[in-house]
C-alpha cells in the first residue's frame, strides 16, 4: 500500500502491533509518542518521534516534516480505576491531547482519522450483546474521555468535513502471533497477563498459595459470580484498523462513523483463569478482592455493523487460541 499513516501512541501495545502490521503491508509509518507508558524497543519502523500531544509546536513540527494521508490514534491513558482516582489527567490527556492534534491535522489539510475508542462509551448497557445504537452513559472518566472525543469527531465531520471511523473495543487481548510485539503496561491491569505473570513465577518455583493474583469482585449478577468481558485478539484489532484506514481512502465514510469491535462472546474472568489453566499446565491460584469503582458486570458487543460495512472478520475467537499467542511471548523473555 502506497498509503503515509502517521501512528500515535505507536510505542505502546496496540499500536505497536498496528505499526508491525502496516509495514507488512508496505506502508510508509511514522510514530508519534511521548514514551510515558511506551517502549522505545516496540516501535517497529525507523521513523520515530518522541513528542507530546499535550505540546503543540511538537505537533506543528511533525506536520511540517512531514506529510501523512491518514492518523491513526492510540495514545490515550486508559485504566479504568486510575481514571477514577485522576480524572483531571485523564481528560487532559485524552480529550485535551486529541483536540490539538486536531486542529494540528486541520492546518496540514489532513482528514482522515481513525480514532482507537471504547466500549466503556456504554457504560452498563441496556442490552446484550451491544449494538452500536445503545445509550450512551460511561460509568467512569475513561469512558467519558472516548464518548467525548467521538462527539467532537462528530462536530468537526459537520464542521469542517473531517472524515473518521472511531473503533470502539472491547476487551483488547493477545499479542503478535509471530512472538515479536509483547504487553508490558506498567502498572499491568490487564487480566490476562496478569494470570500468564503468575503461571511463569509459579513455574519458576514460586508457590501457589503465596499468589498476589486478585479477583474483583465475585458477587457479580453472572453465572459464577465474575466480571464477564469479550475479549478480542489485538491482531483482530489491527485488521479492522486496516478496513478503516480503506473505508477512509476510498472515500466511502459519511461524517463520523463508529464501529463495535468484539467477538460477540463473552468469557467471565474465572474462565480466562481457567483458560491459562489449561494453556500454561499450571495450577494457578487467585485471591478475591472488593470491586473496583466503574467495573460494569457484562461487556459483550455485536460485531455485526463492521462485518457488514468494513467486511472484517476476527479470525481469534477461541480464548485459548488467544492465551496461547501471549504465552508464547511471555515465556520466551529472560
Amino acid at each position: 500500500m502506497d498509503i503515509s499513516v502517521l501512528v500515535v501512541g505507536g510505542a505502546g501495545y496496540i499500536g505497536s502491533h498496528m505499526v508491525k502490521m502496516l509495514k507488512g503491508k508496505g506502508c510508509r509509518v511514522t510514530v508519534f509518542d511521548n514514551l510515558f507508558r511506551g517502549f522505545r524497543d516496540a516501535v517497529m519502523t525507523d521513523d520515530f518521534v518522541q513528542g507530546d500531544l499535550l505540546d503543540v509546536s511538537d505537533l506543528r513540527d511533525l506536520f511540517q516534516s512531514r506529510t501523512f494521508d491518514v492518523v491513526m490514534h492510540f495514545s490515550a491513558l486508559c485504566y479504568v480505576g486510575e481514571s477514577v482516582q485522576y480524572p483531571h489527567m485523564y481528560y487532559r490527556n485524552n480529550v485535551e491531547g486529541t483536540v490539538n492534534l486536531l486542529n494540528v491535522m486541520k492546518e496540514a489539510g489532513v482528514n482522515k482519522f481513525v480514532f482507537s475508542s471504547s466500549c466503556a462509551v456504554y457504560g452498563v448497557p441496556g442490552a446484550i450483546p451491544i449494538t452500536e445504537d445503545q445509550p450512551k452513559n460511561p460509568v467512569n472518566p475513561y469512558g467519558w474521555t472516548k464518548l467525548f472525543v467521538e462527539q467532537i469527531l462528530n462536530d468537526s465531520a459537520h464542521a469542517h468535513g473531517l472524515r473518521s471511523i472511531s473503533l470502539r473495543y472491547f476487551n483488547a487481548a493477545g499479542l503478535d502471533p509471530e512472538g515479536v510485539l509483547g504487553e508490558r503496561h506498567d502498572p499491568e491491569t490487564h487480566i490476562i497477563p496478569l494470570v500468564l505473570k503468575e503461571a511463569l513465577r509459579v513455574q519458576h518455583g514460586g508457590k501457589p498459595e503465596d499468589t498476589t493474583l486478585r479477583v474483583f469482585g465475585d458477587d457479580y449478577n453472572t453465572p459464577d459470580g465474575t466480571c464477564i468481558r469479550d475479549y478480542i485478539h489485538v491482531q483482530d484489532l489491527c485488521d479492522a484498523h486496516v478496513a478503516a484506514m480503506n473505508r477512509l481512502q476510498e472515500d466511502k465514510t459519511d461524517g463520523a462513523e463508529a464501529f463495535n469491535l468484539g467477538n460477540g462472546k463473552g468469557f467471565s474472568v474465572k474462565e480466562v483463569i481457567e483458560s491459562c489453566r489449561r494453556v500454561t499446565g499450571v495450577d494457578i491460584c487467585y485471591k478475591i478482592a472488593k470491586r473496583r469503582s466503574g467495573d460494569p458486570p457484562r461487556l459483550v458487543g455485536s460485531a455485526w455493523k463492521a462485518k457488514e460495512v468494513l467486511k472484517w472478520e476476527p479470525k481469534f475467537s477461541d480464548i485459548d487460541r488467544i492465551i496461547k499467542t501471549a504465552w508464547k511471548w511471555f515465556t520466551a523473555q529472560p
